[in-house]
């Protein structure tokens, strides 16, 4: 729906929503990718699949697309992550990625609700090994340390923009 789209993006409990729900505040269009966009389907084809699997949770691509094409705000905020990012990823105008250290990354999740994902131990235990091995995150993003306040997050985003 923007003019100029953003994709931020990141590990669980990296931040994501907390910015989504910032930016909104701050009067932004934002698009929540893990609610509104989001499904359990093949990566590569989209074909939805069954079940609940981290590698199967992707974006639905057209709909991230139609979303892009209607100018209609002057920026547009998708904020959430997707296991075929690669498909829409040349889309975006800049490409953000909240990064944390591995210790706060850890305490985190060890605060998230169980029924929440990465609040089980072995979902946490597999955000801790994305995180390390990063390979669920776009590369050749801007990175945005999430570990500070807030406010300052949301400020570098709007300043990088």
């Amino acid at each position: 729906m923007g003019i100029r789209n953003y994709l931020v993006e990141g590990v669980s409990c990296a931040g994501k929503t907390t910015v989504a729900t910032e930016l909104e505040r701050r009067g932004h269009h934002v698009v929540h990718g893990d609610r509104a966009l989001a499904y359990q389907g093949d990566p590569v084809t989209g074909e939805p699949l069954p079940g609940h699997v981290h590698e199967h949770h992707v974006w639905d691509v057209a709909e991230v697309r139609r979303i892009i094409a209607d100018h209609s705000t002057p920026a547009t905020y998708f904020c959430g992550g997707s296991r075929n990012f690669e498909r829409f990823i040349d889309l975006f105008d800049e490409v953000f990625v909240l990064e944390l250290d591995a210790a706060t990354l850890a305490e985190r999740l060890a605060a998230r609700p169980a029924d929440e994902w990465g609040g089980d131990p072995e979902e946490a235990a597999m955000v801790l090994r994305l995180h390390a091995s990063r390979e669920d995150i776009p590369a050749d993003a801007v990175p945005i340390d999430s570990t500070r306040p807030l406010a300052e997050v949301v400020d570098e985003i709007e300043r990088s923009r």
